[in-house]
C-alpha cells in the first residue's frame, strides 16, 4: 500500500497531484465534497464514500478532492491500497501519520494490537487536527490491510468532533466481507455516499477532446458508445485506437462492468501487447502476476534474465502508456491494465505462475503477507514451505486484525489435506482469534464442526480449552465448564496443558461463586505454582488464592494477598499480561471495596487502567472501566459511574470484544433507578439479558439481579422484587459479596416489603461471620448494624450505622440509614426527630444526583408539614448548560487551550476513553456537534467551569 501525506513532493510514488484530463462530469460530486469540506472547516468531521465500477473515475475523484484540500489548507493524508495488501498485517494509514522526524507510540507488546493501534492513529490525528484540518483520503479501499480497514470502521465515530474529512474510494463490486462491515459501520455513521455511475456521451466526447486537443471525429464519437460510460476506457480507447480497425471490430462487442473486465478491454489490451517486443510482453505479463506495482529484480529472477537485459522491454511498456515508473517499482498505469494482461493468462498459467512467485518472493525475504497472497492465488496444494509462510502470515495478521487472521487461517486448512495435523492446529488458531471478536458464535461453531472430525486427544483437547476460555470470556461459566471437563478426561495429555486445563476449571468454579469445588480442583496446583520459574504462574496463584480467601469471608488474607500480587506484578512484566479474573490490580481493587479503604480503589484501578493502555492490552480494558463504575457507585458518584460504564461497552464495540460486560450494563441500570428513569433503566437490563440471558447463578448474575429486584422494587412490585434476591439467601458469604456492601442493606429492605424474612436473616448471618472474622473492617461493622436495624426496627442499630458510615466514604449508604432511621422514628418517636434525618438523607441524595431518592425522601418531609426546593431531574437530553456535571466542566478549559483527549487524559490522570465519553456528553447536552463549537461557546463566556453559567 502506497501513502502520502502533505510532505511527500511532487512526482513521488503515489503523489496525488492533478494530472491527466480534466475532469468530467461529476460537478454534482464535486458540489458534495465541497460541501464535506466545509463542513470539516467549519470544525466537524465528516465521512464521503465514494463507490463505483472499476475505471468510472473514483481515484481520479480522489485526486481532485487532494487538490482541493490542499488549497483549502487541509492536512492531506493519503493511502493506496494495493491488492497484495489485504493478507499484511500493521496498518499503512499508521505508517503514513508518524510524523517526519519519525517519532510515534512504540507497538505493544502484546498479541492483540488493535487498541494500540486505534489510540496511535487517533493521537496522531487528533494533534495533526488541533492545527489544520485534516483529510483522510483512501483509495483502493476494497484492498486495504486488514488492520486499516478496522481503523476505517471505527475513528470516523470516535474522532466524529474533531475536523477530520473521511473519504474512501472502493469498488461496488468487492465480496471481501471485511470491506462489507466498513461500508455497513460508515452507513450507520451517517457518511454521505456518493455512488459514480457511467457519464454521458456528452462527456465522453469532452474527455476525448481533452485527451486529443480537438474534437472526435464523428466516427470516433461513435466508438465511445462502446465503452458503456466507462471514462477511463474511453481514454484508453481514444490514446490507442481512434484511428484503427481493430477499434472498429471490437467496440461492438464492448460489454457493461457490471462482471468484471469487459471482453473487449482485454482484447484491446491484447491487441496493444501484440505491437510490442516479445521482451515487453513477458514482462507485463510477470508484471500483471506480482501486482500493481512490482519490482524489476523479482520479474527478472523469474524470466531467468538479468535486469539490464529487459531495459529496452520497460522502455517499451513506458512509451506505450501502460506501465509508470515514478517510484522505486514499475507500476501499471492502471489496475484495469494489470487486470487484463493477468486475465488474458490462460487460468492454468496464472496459478502456475503465482506458486513461481510465492517461492521467488520467499526466497528474498519478502514479507509474508505478499508470499500469502501469491499462495493462495496458486489454488494448492501447498508444500512444507508454503504452509510454514502461510502460518506466519496468520500469526502476524493476528494481533491487529484477529477476525482476517481468522479467515486466512481457514483458508489456508483448506488447502491441506484432510488428514494433515497442521489442518486442525488452523482451525483451532482460526476459533481463538475469532473469539477476540463479536464473531463469537462463528468461532464456536468452528468448533463444533471441527470436534467430530475424529482427533487426537492433545488435539481435541487444545480446541476445547480454546471453546473453553471463549465461553468463560462470553460469560457462560457452564459450558466452560463442560469442555474443560470432556478435555480433562482425554488420556496422555502432557503434564503443563494438562496443568492449564484444571488452572481454567479452577477459574470457573470462581466464577460460579463454587469455592469449595474452586479449592478441591488440584489441590497440589498451588504449590506447584509456587515453586515456578514463571512469576505469571506465582501471580496467578496469589490471586487465585487471595478470591477463596475473599469468597470465604476472610477479608483480611485475601487483601494481603491481593496487595502482594500486584507488587509483584508491578515488578515483573510477564505477569502483567495475565487475563481476567487473574488481573492483580483488578482484583485488588475488588476486594479494597469491600473494605474501609474504598478510597485507595480509585488511586488502583487508575493505575493500572492507565498501563493496561501503555501496555496495548485491549482486551482487559472493558473490564478496568466496569471495575471503576462499581467503585463510583459506590462512593456514590452516580454521573461517573454511568460514564465508565458507558466507556466500558463503547470500547467493547470498538475492539470487538467476545460480548459487552454485563456488570457495566447492571450499573447503568442502578443509576437510572436512582435517577428516576425506569424506562432507561429497564433497556439496560434487557441489553444485559440479550448478551447474559436470564440465569442469575452466572458470574455476573447478582450484579443483574440487583438491578433487576431494584426496578421492581421501584414500581411497588415487592413480591417480584423480593423473588429477584432470592438468590442471595446463602449461609456463605460468597453470593453476598459479588456486590459491594452499601448494597447489602437494600436487599435486606427489598425482602422485608416483600414478606421474606429469611431472606433477610440469611444476609445477617452471612454478616455475623464476616465480622467475627475481621473485626477491624469498620464498613462490615456499619452494614451488619444497618442490616440489624432493618430486621429488628432498632434505632440504636441504625444509629450505629450512620456513625460509622459518615467515615466510609459511601454517601448514598449513609443517605438510606438515615432515610430508615427516619421512618422508623416518624413511626414511633413522633415527627421531630426524624426530620433531621429525612433532611441530611436528602442532601446526600442531591449530591449524588439520586432525584429518585431525592423527591421520594421530599415526598416525605411534606407529609411531615416540611416545605423544601423542587427536585432537579438528571436527564442526558440537552435542556441546557446546567446539565454538565462536575468532571464535564473540567474538560471545557483544556479544549479551548487545544489540547486532544490524550492530552486532557493525561492532564486529568484518567483513560482517554473517559474522556471520550465526556465530550459526547458534552455535545449532547449542548447541543452541539464539535470542539470549536464548545470553543466559541467557552469564549463567548455561555458555559464556564465552575457553573456559573
Amino acid at each position: 500500500m502506497s501513502s502520502t501525506d502533505a510532505g511527500d513532493q511532487a512526482g513521488g510514488r503515489g503523489n496525488h497531484t492533478l494530472t491527466g484530463p480534466r475532469l468530467r462530469g461529476r460537478d454534482r460530486e464535486i458540489t458534495a465534497v465541497r460541501e464535506a469540506l466545509d463542513t470539516v472547516r467549519g470544525g466537524r468531521g465528516a465521512c464521503v464514500v465514494v463507490e463505483g465500477a472499476p475505471g468510472v473515475g473514483k481515484s481520479r475523484l480522489l485526486r481532485e478532492l487532494d487538490g482541493m484540500g490542499r488549497r483549502s489548507g487541509f492536512d492531506v493524508v493519503s493511502v493506496r491500497a494495493d491488492e497484495l495488501d489485504q493478507y499484511a498485517a500493521g496498518a499503512a494509514l499508521q505508517s503514513a501519520l508518524q510524523s517526519s522526524d519519525g517519532s510515534h507510540r512504540a507497538a505493544a507488546a502484546t498479541d492483540d494490537q488493535r487498541l494500540w493501534l486505534l489510540d496511535s492513529i487517533t493521537d496522531a490525528l487528533e494533534d495533526r487536527a488541533q492545527h489544520a484540518p485534516v483529510a483522510v483520503l483512501v483509495d483502493d479501499a476494497q484492498w486495504a490491510d486488514p488492520a486499516t480497514l478496522f481503523v476505517l470502521r471505527t475513528l470516523p465515530g470516535r474522532l466524529d468532533a474533531s475536523r477530520i474529512l473521511w473519504v474512501l474510494a472502493v469498488r461496488s463490486d468487492t465480496e471481501r466481507p471485511t470491506v462489507a462491515r466498513v461500508r455497513d459501520d460508515l452507513e450507520r455513521l451517517g457518511a454521505r455516499w456518493l455512488t459514480l455511475g457511467p457519464l454521458p456521451l456528452g462527456d465522453l466526447q469532452d474527455i476525448a477532446a481533452d485527451v486529443l486537443g480537438a474534437r472526435p471525429s464523428p466516427g470516433l464519437a461513435r466508438l465511445l458508445r462502446a465503452v458503456a460510460g466507462n471514462p477511463f476506457l474511453a481514454i484508453e480507447l481514444v490514446r490507442a485506437f481512434a484511428d484503427t480497425d481493430a477499434a472498429r471490430t471490437e467496440a461492438g462487442e464492448a460489454s457493461l462492468l457490471h462482471d468484471g473486465i469487459p471482453v473487449s478491454f482485454r482484447r484491446s489490451i491484447a491487441a496493444r501487447l501484440d505491437r510490442l517486443p516479445e521482451d515487453a510482453v513477458r514482462l507485463l505479463q510477470i508484471g500483471s502476476v506480482l501486482g500493481r506495482e512490482f519490482d524489476l529484480g523479482t520479474a527478472a529472477r523469474m524470466l531467468g534474465r538479468q535486469v539490464g537485459s529487459l531495459l529496452s522491454g520497460v522502455e517499451a511498456a513506458l512509451r506505450a502508456g501502460l506501465l509508470s515508473a515514478d517510484g522505486p517499482r514499475l507500476a501499471f498505469r492502471h489496475d484495469l491494465i494489470r487486470q487484463a494482461v493477468h486475465e488474458n493468462l490462460p487460468l492454468a498459467v496464472r496459478m502456475a505462475l503465482h506458486r513461481e512467485a510465492a517461492d521467488s518472493l520467499r526466497g528474498i525475504g519478502a514479507r509474508s503477507a505478499e508470499v500469502a497472497w501469491h499462495v493462495v492465488m496458486s489454488g494448492g496444494p501447498v508444500d512444507d514451505d508454503a504452509v510454514t509462510t502461510l502460518t506466519t502470515a496468520v500469526r502476524e495478521l493476528s494481533s491487529s486484525a484477529p477476525d482476517a487472521a481468522a479467515d486466512l487461517a481457514q483458508r489456508v486448512a483448506g488447502l491441506l489435506p484432510a488428514h494433515d495435523p497442521r489442518r486442525i492446529t488452523l482451525l483451532t488458531d482460526a476459533a481463538e482469534y475469532l473469539g477476540r471478536t463479536r464473531r463469537v458464535h462463528e468461532a464456536l461453531d468452528l468448533v463444533d464442526a471441527t470436534l467430530p472430525e475424529g482427533l487426537e486427544p492433545l488435539q481435541e483437547a487444545n480446541l476445547r480449552l480454546v471453546a473453553a476460555e471463549i465461553h468463560q470470556a462470553a460469560g457462560d461459566d457452564a459450558a466452560a465448564m463442560t469442555h474443560l471437563q470432556q478435555a480433562l478426561d482425554l488420556p496422555a495429555l502432557p503434564s503443563d496443558l494438562r496443568v492449564r486445563l484444571l488452572k481454567t476449571k479452577a477459574t470457573g468454579h470462581v466464577y460460579l461463586g463454587d469455592i469449595t469445588a474452586a479449592e478441591q480442583t488440584g489441590p497440589w496446583l498451588v504449590e506447584a505454582s509456587y515453586r515456578s520459574h514463571d512469576p505469571a504462574v506465582v501471580v496467578s496463584a496469589m490471586v487465585f488464592q487471595s478470591q477463596t480467601s475473599f469468597y470465604r469471608g476472610r477479608l483480611a488474607r485475601a487483601l494481603e494477598l491481593a496487595e502482594e500480587a500486584t507488587r509483584r506484578a508491578g515488578t515483573q512484566s510477564a505477569a502483567l499480561y495475565l487475563r481476567p479474573p487473574r488481573i492483580p490490580a483488578l482484583w485488588l481493587a475488588t476486594v479494597l471495596t469491600a473494605t474501609d479503604r474504598l478510597a485507595d480503589t480509585e488511586r488502583i484501578l487508575r493505575e493500572g487502567q492507565r498501563e493496561a493502555e501503555a501496555l496495548g492490552l485491549g482486551w482487559s480494558l472493558p473490564l478496568w472501566h466496569a471495575a471503576r463504575a462499581c467503585a463510583l457507585l459506590e462512593q456514590g458518584a452516580l454521573d461517573d459511574a454511568a460514564v465508565e460504564a458507558e466507556a466500558s461497552l463503547m470500547v467493547a464495540a470498538e475492539l470487538e470484544i467476545t460480548l459487552p460486560n454485563p456488570q457495566a450494563r447492571s450499573v447503568l441500570a442502578l443509576v437510572e433507578i436512582r435517577r428516576g428513569d425506569l424506562t432507561k433503566a429497564r433497556d439496560h437490563l434487557r441489553a444485559a439479558d440479550t448478551v447474559f440471558g436470564t440465569n442469575t447463578t452466572q458470574r455476573y448474575g447478582p450484579w443483574v439481579s440487583l438491578a433487576r429486584a431494584g426496578v421492581a422494587d421501584a414500581e411497588g412490585e415487592n413480591g417480584a422484587a423480593a423473588a429477584v434476591t432470592a438468590g442471595f439467601q446463602s449461609p456463605e458469604p460468597a453470593r453476598l459479596l459479588a456486590v459491594p456492601p452499601s448494597h447489602w442493606p437494600g436487599i435486606v429492605r427489598i425482602a422485608l416489603r416483600g414478606e421474606d424474612p429469611s431472606l433477610a436473616r440469611a444476609v445477617s448471618g452471612a454478616l455475623r461471620g464476616l465480622v467475627a472474622q475481621d473485626e477491624s473492617r469498620q464498613i462490615i461493622g456499619a452494614v451488619r448494624a444497618h442490616v440489624d436495624g432493618l430486621l429488628h426496627g432498632d434505632p440504636r442499630a441504625l444509629e450505629s450505622a450512620i456513625t460509622g458510615y459518615r467515615s466510609a466514604g459511601r454517601p448514598l449508604a449513609l443517605a438510606a440509614a438515615c432515610e430508615d432511621l427516619g421512618e422508623l422514628l416518624a413511626g414511633s418517636a413522633g415527627t421531630t426527630p426524624a426530620i433531621p434525618y429525612f433532611e441530611e438523607a436528602g442532601r446526600l441524595a442531591a449530591a449524588s444526583g439520586a432525584g429518585h431518592d431525592q423527591e421520594r425522601i421530599r415526598g416525605r418531609l411534606r407529609r411531615l408539614g416540611v416545605r423544601t426546593a423542587p427536585v432537579r431531574i438528571h436527564t442526558a437530553g440537552p435542556p441546557g448548560l446546567g446539565s454538565l456535571t462536575e468532571s464535564e466542566r473540567k474538560l471545557i478549559p483544556l479544549v479551548v487551550e487545544g489540547l486532544t483527549n490524550r492530552a486532557m487524559a493525561d492532564q486529568l490522570y484518567v483513560s482517554v476513553h473517559t474522556v471520550n465519553t465526556h465530550m459526547k456528553h458534552i455535545f449532547t447536552k449542548l447541543g452541539i456537534n464539535s470542539r470549536v463549537e464548545l470553543t466559541r461557546l467557552a469564549i463567548e463566556g455561555a458555559i464556564s467551569p465552575d457553573g456559573a453559567d
